[in-house]
């Protein structure tokens, strides 16, 4: 169950457009307050855990989405359960959440998470595409094995720690004891001392390349939204873990298209006399061009729903609808036989000639209905 019922961006003291990294500077911020390993008061526990459940929510897009819709029941409709969160040392959770140490020791952290951007078409994202991704990260150093050591040489442990990577300090106050854990500041939290550092990655065990991702972006994918690509971010230290890489996929606007949810609107363009007479128009759709039949009679605002048109249920099944509004267009300049004409036409219209219908902006709001 959610630890906190408070507004999450009030626990991290941000307001609801900030942006991802505004929210993560003020996680690190708080963390380094109220996480138990640096502050004495006793609420200390709950507050880094309400903050730790803000971030979770707050740093990923879609329960970030589901919250400023629906709030916290939203979460919870969604099946939303926030994570058990192991305190550990700050050092470690620094490292768990960002890929990056606080005290800047090495230790087998987890690597870094990549982030990238690419931008589709609307009719891409309709039919989903695939993009090939150029990333520069961490990989391990082949010369070492990603141990950092150079081949041959020795590799001791630390005995400052005894190879545990971290030491610990012991303080006594009238309260008590109290037990603080930091990184090794001799073997900089890796547990080892090398003899003689990798010539090629320089005692770090990685070395940074240039690599090609496939990204598969699925059908329906709206603007703005992350692809995960899950341990393909940049190795972990000393053999620890490889963090993520993060696809934010930008749906490029269509002149020809308003999207709305999975539905997608556009508008046709008629003539008073096709409009009057009637006509068989062609007119764009996601799938290509289709010809759309006119009645004699057809109003502005007149709306033709085309069943299954608009973009794919993202992860599901189903397509929206595209909704066709009719705009009648006006002649601008007339010469002198087709003002004779209309005038003509007008002296012979009857009040059966126009004859009453639903409002113009009756139409409009079912349009958008």
């Amino acid at each position: 169950m959610s630890t906190t019922q408070r507004d999450y961006y009030e626990i991290l003291g941000v307001e609801r457009v900030a942006s991802d990294g505004e929210i993560k500077t003020a996680f690190r911020k708080l963390a380094r307050e109220v996480h138990p390993d640096v502050s004495d008061a006793p609420d200390a526990e709950t507050r880094f855990r309400e903050a730790a459940e803000a971030y979770e929510v707050l740093s990923n897009t879609e329960t970030r989405e589901l919250y400023d819709r629906y709030g916290h029941a939203g979460l919870r409709r969604g099946g939303f359960q926030p994570g058990h969160f192991d305190f550990g040392t700050l050092s470690d959770l620094f490292s768990a959440f960002f890929g990056d140490d606080l005290f800047g020791a090495g230790g087998r952290g987890r690597g870094s998470d990549v982030i990238a951007s690419v931008e589709v078409e609307l009719a891409e994202a309709a039919t989903g595409v695939s993009r090939g991704m150029a990333f520069e990260i961490a990989v391990p150093c082949a010369h070492c094995s990603g141990n950092g050591a150079e081949p041959g040489s020795a590799v001791t442990t630390c005995p400052t720690c005894g190879g545990a990577g971290r030491v610990q300090q012991v303080s006594r106050s009238v309260f008590g004891e109290f037990v603080r854990a930091q990184g090794c500041p001799t073997c900089r939290g890796s547990g080892r001392i090398v003899e003689e550092p990798c010539r090629e990655c320089g005692g770090s065990g990685r070395v940074v390349e240039e690599r090609t991702l496939e990204v598969a972006i699925p059908a329906g994918i709206h603007d703005g939204q992350r692809i995960r690509l899950t341990g393909e971010g940049h190795a972990g230290a000393l053999g620890g873990r490889s963090g993520d890489a993060y696809v934010q996929v930008h749906v490029r606007p269509d002149p020809r298209f308003v999207r709305e949810g999975n539905d997608i609107f556009s508008t046709v363009d008629l003539t008073i006399t096709q409009a009057a007479l009637g006509a068989r128009v062609r007119i764009p759709t996601l799938d290509g061009e289709t010809e759309l039949e006119f009645q004699p009679g057809t109003q502005p605002g007149e709306l033709r729903v085309l069943g299954g048109r608009g973009m794919p249920v993202l992860q599901g099944f189903g397509r929206g609808d595209q909704r066709v509004l009719v705009n009648v267009t006006v002649p601008r300049q007339l010469d002198e036989e087709q003002r004779r004409l209309l005038e003509d036409f007008e002296r012979r219209a009857t009040d059966a000639t126009y004859r009453a219908d639903e409002g113009f902006f009756d139409k409009l709001k079912s349009a958008f209905r």
